[in-house]
This record gives C-alpha cells, structure tokens and sequence, in this order.
C-alpha cells in the first residue's frame, strides 16, 4: 500500500466522528464516511502529496454533506433524529459514560447544522480558524461568528437543562 493510501487511512476514525457528530445517524454517517474515501481514492491526484490528507478529505466530507442536505431539502426526506449519547463518537469513550458529556453531546445535536459544524471543526477535530473556514468553504469571519452563536446556543440549552434539574418536585 502506497503511502498516501495509508495517510488517508489513518484519518477514518476523525472522519467517522465528525460525520457521525454531523448525521445524528450511525448508518448515514457510515456512508458519507464512504462515499468521501470513494471520492477521495478517484480523485487522488488532486491531493499534494507530502501534506497531510487530513484538511483535504474533511473539504470533501462536508461538500458531501451539503451536497446531501439539500438533496433531502428539496425532497423533503425525514428529520434526522437525535442519536443516542453514545452513538455520537466513533469510540466509545470513558468521558461519554459521564452525565454532564452526554448532555452535552444532546446539546450539539440540537443546534444548527452550519454551527455544529464550525465548533467541531475547531473545538473537536483541531482544525485553526483558517482551516477550518477553508474546510467549510466561508470566511474566517463568519466562521468565527458561528461558533460563538453556537456557543450560546449550547450556553443557553444546557442552562435550561441545569435550572430543570435543579427544580425538581419531590412528592412525599
């Protein structure tokens, strides 16, 4: 196996986390994770050699993923759905068994798709501001403003969700 091949293999376990944080859907996820090494193995030639694939196959992914979005806009196909807390990351993790992780992993999926994907571009997958922005093909400004009204967005759910635990009624 040549050394690109064995490059783009080392990233499935990023594409597959960032895909399933994407879908909320394991099965869908699996395929866009799929269909994004399909295209990447075609199209090769069109990867520098010598950088790392990694920027290059989350390009892909995402144009994938807004190519799907609106394929499912404009024939109105199903909701995506929630996935279980568990179901969010690729790998089960220690972190994930913990309440407060699982809530915010609910919190994640609640929010936009646009600003899902800014904050786990950065906050998740590491990407710098300006990767991230060319990854997602928008400026680094607004890149910037959706990750800090997604924060808020997340801010504000998961405050909703503190305050309603904390009232809970106690029947003797």
């Amino acid at each position: 196996m040549d050394d690109r091949r064995r490059a783009i293999l080392e990233e499935i376990p990023r594409l597959r986390r960032y895909a399933r944080a994407l879908m909320r859907d394991r099965d869908r996820a699996d395929d866009l994770v799929q269909d994004c090494l399909e295209r990447a193995l075609s199209r090769l030639d069109n990867w520098r050699t010598g950088e790392s694939p990694r920027r290059w196959l989350f390009t892909i992914m995402h144009h994938l993923f807004l190519d799907q979005m609106r394929r499912e806009k404009r024939r109105g196909e199903g909701a995506m759905l929630p996935l279980e807390s568990h179901d969010a990351m690729s790998v089960p993790s220690e972190q994930a068994e913990d309440a407060a992780s699982r809530e915010v992993l609910q919190a994640l999926q609640s929010i936009s798709p646009e600003r899902r994907s800014a904050i786990l571009m950065v906050a998740v997958e590491g990407f710098s501001y300006a990767e991230a922005s060319a990854v997602l093909g928008i400026p680094a400004g607004t890149l910037m403003s959706r990750i800090a009204r997604g924060r808020e967005d997340l801010r504000a759910i998961l405050d909703g969700g503190s305050r309603r635990r904390a009232i809970r009624v106690v029947e003797p």
